[in-house]
């Protein structure tokens, strides 16, 4: 079994890679981990930085955890990395943090969250910090 986990070095992304682990331990699945720049915008803070993606391949790796870190190298939309890495990989299970809004924000404003729940061909689990 493969996991899908879109990860960002923020409290939300923490919590995607703690439930991905967690259930990866449970079914001794393989974890693929997506980061990716805004819209390629490799500066932005959702895309990790070496030393964000040393801690977490460490974190898997001394869990035990088969993984992957897959870094998006183009444009493409944090949403479109995370569905085509589960794809790629026959996912059976993608899982996503995400964040707190108000009823108004989230009417105004699209997410990556809602990109990947409309069309992930798995299930997705979707987690907020604790």
């Amino acid at each position: 079994m493969t996991i899908v986990v879109g990860y960002l070095p923020t409290a939300e992304g923490s919590a995607a890679l703690d439930h991905a682990m967690e259930e990866a331990k449970l079914t001794s699945s393989r974890v693929v981990v997506v980061n990716t720049g805004h819209y390629g915008d490799f500066s932005h803070p959702n895309y990790a930085t070496a030393e964000d993606v040393d801690a977490v391949d460490s974190q898997l790796s001394d869990a035990g955890i088969e993984h992957e870190i897959r870094r998006a190298l183009e444009s493409a939309s944090a949403a479109e990395a995370i569905l085509e890495a589960a794809n790629d990989t026959s996912a059976e299970l993608i899982v996503i943090g995400v964040r707190r809004r108000s009823p108004v924000g989230k009417l105004f404003s699209g997410s990556t969250a809602q990109h990947v729940l409309l069309d992930a061909d798995c299930p997705v689990l979707a987690v907020k910090p604790r």
